[in-house]
């Protein structure tokens, strides 16, 4: 069975917690589960698991600063053909950069080859429903989707 590398990218703390409460979600259905709120490409596997990357947007649709080093050494590589993964974007539809960071991971990995198991979810921090909520309700399509289940 896979596991699933949750990658943060958290400015203010938001998309980690959203990562968190996934993990646990995960695991309570017996799913195995990292989570990496300090990113490093190069420590995290990319055979038999699932990358899914759940960054917010800083400043001007920015990465946030504990997600560069590891947005900068994906850069590098030329074929990512074997990852599979999904992106979940925090953000602030009030800003013209509403998930800049989101879509731009998304795209860069699309760009290395990599497979997209499920289209990006997109969470906007001014909906009425909290963002943990939102992301723990679409979970289990999520978990269809990707064939864990």
């Amino acid at each position: 069975m896979s596991s699933v590398n949750l990658i943060v990218g958290s400015q203010m703390g938001s998309a980690e917690y959203v990562a968190e409460q996934l993990s646990d979600a995960l695991n309570d259905q017996g799913i195995n589960t990292q989570l990496h709120d300090q990113p490093e490409f190069n420590e995290i596997d990319q055979q038999n698991t699932i990358w899914l990357i759940c960054t917010s947007t800083y400043g001007a649709g920015d990465y946030p600063e504990n997600i560069l080093s590891f947005v900068d050494d994906l850069s590098q590589v030329d074929d990512l053909s074997h990852l599979k993964y999904s992106v979940i974007a925090l953000g602030d539809t009030s800003y013209d950069t509403y998930n800049l960071a989101g879509r731009n991971i998304d795209t860069l990995l699309s760009q290395k080859g990599a497979i997209q198991l499920a289209p990006r979810l997109e969470l906007n921090i001014l909906d009425e429903a909290l963002p943990e909520d939102t992301a723990l309700a679409w979970l289990d399509s999520w978990i269809t989707k990707t064939g864990l289940k």
